[in-house]
């Protein structure tokens, strides 16, 4: 049995959204409420954080390290699982740092952890250094990949895709869409779906052009099968990856963006994140719109976090 950390709230509630359907005259939806893990907020890596956590402790680590943007949802659940364990955390954020921390940034800074700032070109340079300086400085580090996202952290949304399935039992949607980026949450599920014959999965790419975050999902999807000592090819054609809704890129939202942003908020007081869950969100509207769902079948929106990106400055102007 892995190492594991229990302090997410599961199992995250399944709720239906009867008034988002019928404005929207398609699919039923379901959504999966990935964003009420309970840790300092919530969202999808508290999950991974279990395990990646777990996995630190077991090698007597007494900080951890990882890397994002600076409204990172990632970071800020890391920062949090370190405080509730005990341990040191250090932040390597991309980007100028802001004059005054809001959002995310302001929620790292309150959960103790150590900010070092750099350009995305540089990011996993200065992580590395981070790490060796730790050691060398007589710290036990333990480094947590972007996004949480290797095996030990898809292995939680494989466990996740169960959990479903036992919530759902006879009423299994047809599909489940989610946002997509760094691939670990979509390695998961994936494997998940292909080994218990369930509902497929679809990821609407954040930022990542299709080719390659396939071909990053088939190869965590793949370490995984190895972690587990399973059988299972892992064939990229069969992971479906949107990346029609990436827009101008990462963190900059477009009308499409702010649309289901209301819309969630509006027809059924559920909100959504201006980076992850809302261009996902806006994904699955315009697939409702063009008749990519048939009207009879059931999608479920896995939710997978990110509120406090809504009160970034920058996010409250242009929403």
């Amino acid at each position: 049995m892995l190492p594991r950390v229990e302090f997410a709230h599961l199992p995250t509630a399944i709720d239906h959204l009867p008034r988002l359907s019928r404005s929207l005259g398609g699919p039923e939806l379901l959504i999966k409420r990935d964003d009420q893990t309970g840790l300092a907020l919530g969202g999808n890596k508290t999950r991974k954080l279990e395990y990646l956590l777990g996995d630190a402790i077991s090698q007597n680590a007494d900080m951890v390290l990882s890397t994002g943007a600076a409204q990172s949802n990632h970071c800020r659940q890391t920062a949090a699982a370190a405080a509730r364990c005990g341990l040191d955390c250090t932040l390597v954020l991309v980007g100028p740092e802001p004059e005054a921390p809001s959002a995310n940034y302001f929620l790292d800074l309150l959960l103790g952890a150590k900010i070092i700032w750099t350009e995305k070109r540089s990011r996993d340079l200065a992580l590395e250094r981070t790490f060796l300086e730790a050691g060398k400085s007589g710290a036990s580090p333990y480094l947590i990949p972007y996004g949480g996202s290797n095996a030990l952290g898809a292995y939680a949304y494989y466990q996740a895709y169960q959990e479903m399935l036992e919530q759902l039992n006879n009423e299994l949607p047809d599909w489940i869409v989610f946002a997509s980026s760094s691939g670990g949450t979509q390695a998961g599920l994936f494997l998940a779906s292909q080994v218990f014959k369930g509902p497929q999965v679809l990821g609407i790419s954040v930022d990542e052009p299709e080719k390659r975050l396939r071909d990053t999902v088939a190869r965590i999807a793949g370490d995984l099968v190895g972690l587990l000592g399973l059988e299972q090819v892992i064939n990229p054609e069969q992971i479906h990856v949107d990346s029609s809704y990436t827009g101008e890129g990462y963190g900059i939202m477009n009308e499409r963006d702010r649309e289901a942003i209301r819309m969630f908020a509006e027809a059924e007081g559920i909100l959504l994140d201006p980076v992850y869950t809302g261009r996902a969100a806006g994904g699955l509207v315009d697939l409702i719109r063009r008749g990519f769902f048939e009207k009879g079948e059931k999608v479920l929106f896995w939710h997978t976090g990110g509120t406090p990106g809504l009160f970034a400055d920058r996010y409250i102007r242009d929403i």
